[in-house]
């Protein structure tokens, strides 16, 4: 637990003070980096399974699709409609072609296959939290980083929230076969956690988010998050268990890999993204 706390501090710390120095954009950046780190990990359980992805290929590919949409997007004048959705069909077409050369006909289908869900769990997943960096309705860029720090604020705090409900009261298993430490009672103190850490955080830094995100907006979009950040996690915990291995990685103390720090982000990202787009 101690480590767990130190390590969350510290990444907090790197992140709030590499912000504060680069400036919003530096957020794109290191979804990009994060998102390399869990699409690598992701291949490596794949391969344990007995897939054999294209790594360094299908990661590489993969940071494009993060960084090529907003930076294509800031050397015009307007947003280029269906940019995102391009960049993953050439992807799409680039895994193809890759395949006709370098694996054996009777494995390339797999390949395609195993590559191809990295690339769509894990970078094309995480674009829609670079995208609310410049979501329409916003005056500055700040606004939108201030949106992606409450997601991360409320996706993260629901597993920190889980694991200390779960210790304190927890008794009815929510998943014993899968993540046999998740309780029910940690789940729903989780779900709390997010919703009052959601409001707290846009009442006390309201100034800073768009208009159109009240504090009210922020608790009842931070409970759907809360929810599918728990999923996220099983269905990690899902991939590690089939691959026979405790943790995607091990290079942060107490936490893990880059896949153990961003999965409860992978399926809330577009949703977060759906959400506040309603409000615009």
């Amino acid at each position: 637990m101690a480590k767990r706390i130190f390590s969350t501090l510290l990444l907090w710390a790197i992140v709030i003070g590499l912000l504060y120095f680069f400036g919003p954009e530096t957020a794109v950046w290191l979804i990009a980096l994060v998102s390399a780190g869990t699409q690598y990990e992701l291949y490596g359980l794949m391969e344990k399974m007995g897939r054999r992805p294209f790594k360094t290929f299908g990661t590489v590919h993969g940071t494009i699709m993060i960084l090529g949409p907003f930076y294509a997007n800031k050397l015009v004048s307007h947003p280029v409609e269906g940019l995102q959705a391009g960049i993953i069909a050439v992807t799409i077409v680039a895994c193809c072609l890759r395949i006709l050369v370098h694996r054996e006909v009777a494995e390339r289908i797999e390949t395609l296959g195993a590559t191809l869900v990295g690339l769509i769990y894990v970078p094309f997943m995480l674009t829609f939290m670079a995208r609310l960096l410049t979501l329409p309705g916003q005056d500055r860029m700040d606004e939108g980083l201030m949106l992606i720090l409450w997601l991360i604020v409320t996706a993260k705090f629901c597993d920190v929230g889980a694991l200390l409900f779960g210790k304190a009261f927890g008794r009815h298993k929510m998943s014993p076969n899968t993540s046999p430490g998740k309780t029910w009672e940690g789940a729903i103190g989780g779900c709390l956690v997010s919703v009052g850490l959601g409001y707290a955080f846009v009442s006390i830094a309201g100034g800073a988010f768009p208009s159109f995100f009240t504090p009210l907006w922020a608790a009842v979009f931070a409970l759907p998050i809360a929810i599918l950040s728990i999923i996220s996690d099983l269905v990690e915990s899902m991939m590690k268990r089939s691959a026979k291995q405790k943790d995607s990685g091990n290079f942060i103390p107490g936490i893990g890999g880059a896949f153990d720090l961003s999965d409860s982000l992978i399926l809330t990202s577009p949703t977060a993204f759906l959400l506040l787009g309603l409000l615009k």
